[in-house]
């Protein structure tokens, strides 16, 4: 299952569905309507599918074109609220909060569950389109809020593969990454907790095909969760999940051990 692009809430795609059925019914385009309330087409498309909050001048001007809404847009409008995560990570995130196995091999930046403060604010900073200041302060806030499961009771199973250049990316500068790897290592002291290091130098490993997530619901369920570039799959299906799980089982064996790992970030923190 593929996510959707756009970073709205469930309240904000109510809200846009309202409003596209209520145009609809009236007949009108999303030219015509974007003419009215002064916004561009592409506003309006995109406040219909829920990706961007819709502003009080469309939803006065949405109302009065529409005529017979009955001041419904008016209302919706009320309890709009952005999402704490972009869409397409929403349904992973809820998955995440309640996992009773998560497995994960990253190879661009340090996992959000592990990144320190400072790191995020660095990683979010750099997305582009640039975000404005307060949208990263408000998506630094719902990424740390969601390592409340590194010490979740019952405690849930953790492991972490990270590739070594990672970890030798000055991400911030020399002190935000240094903190960073001094969190790994806190980190990886839970009882719950494993990481690992894929060393660079490793001529070859089954991790090529880049990072994943797998976990295992409290129900027993085995799924699996891609991403790259604004886009997620979620993945449910038995022998595509088997796959993943037998490659990053792969991926682990070839990874330093524990206790190799915390050796070498020790020694990339102390070259910082």
């Amino acid at each position: 299952m593929s996510a959707t692009k756009g970073e709205g809430s469930a309240s904000m795609r109510m809200f846009g569905s309202v409003a596209r059925s209520l145009r609809e019914a009236r007949g009108l385009s999303t030219e015509e309507l974007a003419a009215h309330v002064g916004y561009s087409k592409s506003l309006v498309i995109k406040v219909e599918r829920g990706e961007r909050m819709p502003p009080p001048a469309f939803v006065e001007g949405a109302e009065t074109l529409l005529g017979d809404a009955g001041g419904v847009l008016r209302a919706a409008a009320r309890h709009l609220e952005r999402g704490e995560f972009p869409s397409w990570f929403e349904e992973y995130a809820e998955l995440e909060r309640t996992a009773v196995c998560l497995y994960t091999y990253d190879t661009h930046v340090v996992n959000g569950l592990l990144q320190t403060e400072d790191y995020a604010r660095v990683v979010l900073g750099a997305y582009c389109p640039a975000l404005e200041g307060e949208e990263v302060e408000r998506r630094v806030r719902a990424r740390l809020a969601r390592q409340s499961l590194l010490t979740r009771a019952p405690a849930p199973q953790l492991a972490f593969v990270v590739e070594e250049w990672v970890l030798r990316r000055p991400v911030g500068g020399r002190e935000v990454n240094r903190r960073q790897l001094e969190r790994l290592l806190e980190v990886a002291a839970l009882r719950n907790v494993t990481v690992q290091v894929m060393p660079l130098a490793h001529e070859a490993h089954a991790g090529f095909d880049g990072p994943m997530h797998l976990l295992e619901t409290p129900d027993l369920r085995l799924l699996a969760y891609l991403e790259v570039q604004g886009r997620s799959v979620l993945m449910s299906e038995r022998n595509e999940v088997s796959k993943l799980n037998q490659r990053y089982a792969m991926i682990r064996s070839q990874a330093l051990s524990v206790g190799e790992s915390a050796k070498v970030i020790e020694q990339i923190a102390g070259e910082l």
